[in-house]
């Protein structure tokens, strides 16, 4: 469904069992997803936000859907920061927004997001991505199981010795806490939260529970988003749609350099080698 929304230029929501993807123009300029912790969470725990900074903005600048302009015009962020940091947040979002067994998919057309644009990402460029992940998570330690069971810890003595970054994971892992869980305490990416589970898993640190039946999809409920005074006048199709929004503001032209998608792929190459 991405790739047709693509092709027809269209601009609105994709929403999913595990996510929703926001298009404008038919590139996605934003992804979510109730798995993966959202940009707030990546800037206010990672330290280059204030929490009541992000506040200030959401107050200030949701209702125009201006949010990443009002962080970039009041230098709470350069504009390459909050590229980096939105497109990490954006590709995190989606691979599990587009995961196999997402539950059926409905387009809501219009609907923009109250964050505003920020760098818009081709589809087909998605979706090559997405696949990558998938890929190295399967080379890793082919139990999907883990992905999603709370983390275990396995008492044994085994090697080799956890990093630095998995110890802070292995921490937090108590038995209840799933690696969705531990991402949002961490302010990481979920998905490299995934890419150490499996990594202790085949290392015998954590225990890898017995498949079992898959977990049914359930269409998510439509993210908050600021009130706006022309949110009645959005077209929507498909099921009832949440109240409608404004039209996406612009932000000024970003570059076009390619140093930020260099930069995501080296991170992304790091988190698996380490």
């Amino acid at each position: 469904m991405l790739v047709h929304l693509a092709a027809r230029r269209a601009t609105g929501a994709l929403l999913r069992g595990n996510g929703t993807l926001y298009l404008r123009d038919g590139e996605v300029v934003h992804a979510e997803s109730p798995v993966s912790p959202g940009l707030d969470v990546l800037l206010t725990l990672g330290g280059r936000l204030p929490a009541e900074g992000w506040r200030e903005a959401v107050e200030r600048a949701g209702a125009r859907r201006q949010v990443a302009r009002f962080l970039v015009d009041n230098g709470r962020l350069t504009r390459g920061e909050l590229e980096v940091y939105h497109l990490g947040a954006l590709y995190d979002a989606a691979f599990f927004a587009l995961a196999p067994g997402s539950g059926p998919a409905r387009f809501c057309s219009g609907l923009s997001h109250w964050l505003g644009p920020v760098r818009p990402v081709p589809a087909e460029d998605l979706q090559r991505e997405v696949l990558r992940r998938r890929r190295l998570l399967e080379d890793l330690w082919p139990h999907p199981e883990v992905d999603t069971a709370p983390v275990v810890r396995s008492r044994q003595a085994v090697l080799p010795a956890p990093t630095r970054r998995q110890r802070a994971l292995l921490e937090l892992a108590d038995g209840t806490r799933t690696p969705a869980d531990i991402a949002r305490r961490l302010g990481r990416p979920a998905f490299h939260v995934l890419i150490d589970v499996r990594r202790l898993a085949a290392a015998g640190h954590v225990q890898t529970p017995a498949p079992g039946p898959a977990p049914s999809s359930r269409a998510p409920a439509f993210p908050e988003s600021p009130e706006s005074p022309d949110s009645a006048d959005s077209p929507t199709s498909g099921a009832a749609p949440p109240p409608s929004p404004v039209s996406a503001a612009r932000l000024p032209e970003v570059s076009a350099d390619p140093d930020i998608a260099l930069l995501l792929r080296i991170r992304d190459a790091l988190e698996a080698r380490l």
